[in-house]
């Protein structure tokens, strides 16, 4: 059987505007490869019926399934319904139990209904209706020959769960497949470098496929199979995980896992030690991305945004000739920074990061973009120490750092 291919129409001018974001279709994107289909479409189209009608003309010559979100409401520029029914041939007509309903939410909130309420409730003829528990609007749809309809409300509150609970178990019943992706995360190569390592592995592959996707500081390698079942497509995608990790060696900080500092976080537990850490260009980003997640304090104590010198020197302890000496954007101040928080906190671990983020500089020989980062491990006094020039854009230079500092964290602890 070969794959159903969907397309996603997602209709409403604010989206064109920019006033919102379509996150509509990245949910049920992602629902589509559970159910084994591929979505190789979005299209955005604002209120407007006969932009919508070429919209839907394009989308049905290329997909066996279309599903549009948006449009479902009582107002006049909610004409979703009625363009995609008059596409299709399809007449609407009115569905009591949706009324009934529409009538009893508005009984229940003590507010009239207004004639216009009622075209919430008209729905295709012959075709399913999803009730609508998070909201008003009716989700429906038909089928027309070998293509599939299915309109779901645009509110994030009600397409999400509306998708989850009603149409997604009715996709999977037309499929009997599913597609499962694994992700493998990567630090420290770029995407050219990723790319060239696994070229051969990526041509050679069908099912599974193995692709690269990058964003700042990070590679994700993406291994999707289609198969029968989840556990099938897990094993399909085993051995490419295996022969992915091996050449990439400790550049690969995990498997389906949500970020580097929660891989940090599992190390600093699975390790039974703690982490602080003292932070100058970087501003606590460390410390951000660490607390962010839930449980976070039981390993990481704290951290010092040490920006101007009297707290290098005042908190954290760092000597003031050594300041002179070597300057502010050193190793050495950043190693001291790193054993100074260990002492203040007690923590196992300490990171020290001190730098130039930009854009100017600040008067030294020290280039735009330089940070020093130092690791100090107060059970055995061990440390290491990184010197990295990451450019001269402010943001990127303290999301490198910081990541650089966490991925410090993750060989050490790894033993990499």
């Amino acid at each position: 059987m070969m794959p159903l291919v969907c397309e996603i129409i997602a209709v409403g001018t604010e989206l064109l505007l920019g006033s919102i974001a379509n996150t509509d279709a990245q949910d049920i994107s992602q629902g589509l490869a559970e159910a084994g289909i591929h979505c190789y479409f979005h299209t955005t189209v604002g209120d407007n019926p006969a932009r919508l009608s070429q919209a839907l003309a394009v989308a049905r010559e290329r997909a066996d399934i279309i599903i549009t979100t948006g449009g479902l409401g009582p107002t006049i520029d909610d004409l979703t319904k009625q363009t995609v029914c008059e596409a299709f041939g399809v007449p609407l007509e009115l569905h009591e139990g949706t009324w009934e309903r529409i009538l009893s939410f508005f009984r229940r909130i003590g507010k009239p209904v207004t004639e216009n309420n009622r075209r919430q409730a008209m729905v295709p003829v012959g075709g399913v209706v999803f009730e609508n528990d998070w909201g008003t609007a009716p989700g429906c749809g038909f089928q027309a020959g070998d293509t599939h309809i299915y309109m779901l409300p645009g509110p994030p509150k009600e397409c999400r769960p509306m998708f989850a609970n009603c149409l997604l178990p009715l996709l999977k019943s037309l499929t009997g497949a599913t597609i499962l992706s694994r992700n493998i995360k990567v630090f420290g190569m770029g995407e050219s470098a990723v790319e060239d390592m696994l070229r051969p592995l990526m041509e050679k592959s069908s099912n599974p496929t193995l692709a690269p996707y990058a964003k700042e500081g990070e590679v994700t390698l993406r291994v999707t199979a289609s198969a029968q079942s989840n556990e099938e497509a897990f094993r399909l995608t085993e051995p490419i995980v295996a022969e992915v990790l091996a050449l990439l060696g400790g550049a690969a900080y995990g498997v389906d896992v949500d970020s580097l500092e929660s891989v940090v976080l599992e190390l600093l537990e699975a390790n039974g030690v703690r982490l602080a850490a003292a932070e100058s260009c970087t501003g606590g980003l460390v410390s951000a991305k660490l607390t962010a997640i839930p449980g976070a304090s039981r390993f990481f104590l704290g951290g010092v945004v040490a920006y101007g010198r009297q707290v290098k020197e005042n908190v954290l302890g760092v000597p003031e000739d050594l300041i002179n000496k070597c300057g502010m954007v050193s190793g050495e101040v950043a190693l001291a920074m790193a054993r100074g928080v260990c002492k203040l906190t007690g923590a196992e671990i300490g990171l020290g990061l001190t730098g130039l983020a930009g854009p100017g500089g600040d008067g030294s020989n020290v280039p735009v973009g330089t940070v020093c980062i130092a690791l100090f491990d107060a059970r055995d006094r061990s440390h290491k120490e990184v010197t990295r020039n990451f450019g001269d854009e402010r943001g990127r230079v303290r999301t490198m750092a910081s990541l650089t500092a966490l991925d410090m964290v993750r060989r050490h602890l790894n033993m990499i």
